[in-house]
């Protein structure tokens, strides 16, 4: 057994490179192989998103505060608030964000194939951001 506790990592930004706007991650945990999954608390300023991504095992959210948006690709762009759980399939295209006027955290579950998590892409335009 293990405990890991609050703080005992740092807060990290989310990069520019893969992010629109002020974005912080906290991680939450990240066991050693052959375990594969990992989570973090992430935690999105109005207007900012992620840029649009893959997974390839999918990935879950869990909405712990605020109001956010989600799109996958080819649909429309939809709320997600506290208690929502939004699930990506495998190798869909999509992203997440806070709203435009409020802040949105939701906690990121992903696993792990060959040592990868994430395949990112462009950033999600103004357009697309407001649907």
């Amino acid at each position: 057994m293990e405990i890991k506790r609050s703080g005992s990592e740092p807060s990290g930004t989310g990069p520019a490179e893969y992010f629109t706007g002020t974005v912080r991650v906290d991680p939450l945990f990240h066991p050693p192989a052959p375990a594969r999954i990992f989570g973090a608390s992430v935690t999105f300023e109005p207007g900012a998103r992620t840029a649009w991504h893959t997974h390839p095992l999918g990935q879950t959210l869990i909405v712990t505060a605020g109001c956010g948006r989600v799109q996958r690709w080819g649909g429309p762009v939809e709320e997600i608030r506290p208690g929502d759980v939004i699930w990506f399939t495998p190798g869909e295209k999509h992203w997440h964000g806070a709203a435009p006027t409020t802040a949105m955290t939701h906690i990121a579950i992903v696993e792990e194939l060959d040592g990868k998590s994430a395949d990112w892409m462009e950033h999600v335009s103004e357009e697309q951001y407001k649907g």
